[in-house]
């Protein structure tokens, strides 16, 4: 199993997604330092290459055991805004509401992230 590298300190990490949670508008810096972390969080939790997270314009992981994704557009895809992702990594938002209400695009077998969240 390859371990991931971690781009995002886990204590920078912490404290960025901790300024969301309390003040609700912070620096676009700080939101891109949560969305970064908690989708490194998400890969190291379910490590594999079978689902691929977007959050434009802050970043994207792949996630989750399975068959190997190498070129084209992923079979398994889920696709949201920074405020949805965040809110569903906190518990703010679970991810049937999400989905229920067209907040997360997801498309593909293993496009379901109930598992992992809240982190």
């Amino acid at each position: 199993m390859t371990v991931q590298r971690r781009r995002i300190a886990v204590g920078e990490g912490r404290s960025a997604l901790a300024a969301w949670l309390e003040a609700g508008t912070v620096p676009r810096s700080t939101i891109a330092t949560a969305v970064r972390y908690s989708l490194e969080e998400v890969a190291a939790r379910a490590p594999g290459n079978s689902v691929e997270v977007r959050v434009p314009p802050f970043g994207v992981t792949q996630c989750v055991q399975g068959p190997r994704h190498t070129r084209g557009t992923p079979p398994n895809v889920i696709e949201c805004d920074a405020a949805t992702w965040l809110a569903m990594v906190s518990g703010h938002l679970s991810w049937a509401d999400a989905v229920s209400s067209g907040r997360v695009a997801a498309s593909g077998l293993r496009a379901d992230l109930s598992g992992l969240l809240p982190l």
